[in-house]
């Protein structure tokens, strides 16, 4: 599984070879999505989720301001918005100041912590369970082996978005 993860990070990386920042940083559909944003994204959430193999739950809090409920959160109405929503807003975008290259090498050093845990797990089906949250199933719970499994497919699916991204923006595939 960490070979085809690694081959998943490669094809993601590889829709930025030759981008200047700028370009990274370019939302070139009508989507939010960048590339530099959609590494930093996959990079958060592969962290999040290897956090969640040596932490459990608590490695994924969800908590809401005091007054507002999620239905505030889905309808847009919120009066104040939870600091990890912000963040994970934030992932899909390359803000001010951040480069392409320190987005890479955050993503590389993610990877490089991902693979020091995974190799310490002594079984893969050792489980947690889930953390409350709207998107996730009341009393689910996910092992390290389903854990992975879900990096696996974050992973691919947004190398897939950014290859569109990258042959929207200047006609190069990845591939």
């Amino acid at each position: 599984m960490l070979a085809e993860l690694a081959v998943a990070r490669a094809a993601l990386i590889r829709t930025t070879h030759g981008l200047s920042d700028e370009q990274a940083g370019a939302r070139p559909t009508v989507s939010e999505l960048c590339l530099g944003g959609l590494i930093k994204h996959v990079a958060s959430a592969e962290e999040g989720w290897l956090r969640f193999v040596v932490e459990g739950p608590s490695a994924m809090s969800y908590e809401l301001p005091d007054g507002v409920t999620w239905a505030d959160i889905e309808a847009g109405t919120a009066r104040e918005y939870p600091q990890w929503l912000l963040d994970h807003q934030n992932s899909f975008r390359m803000l001010p100041g951040e480069t392409l290259a320190g987005i890479v090498e955050r993503y590389e050093q993610v990877a490089a912590r991902s693979e020091e845990i995974i190799a310490a797990v002594p079984d893969l089906s050792a489980t947690h369970p889930l953390p409350e949250a709207p998107w996730n199933e009341p009393g689910g719970v996910y092992s390290v082996r389903r854990v992975l499994l879900h990096v696996i497919a974050e992973t691919t699916q947004h190398a897939g978005h950014a290859d569109i991204l990258r042959e929207t923006l200047d006609g190069q595939k990845s591939t």
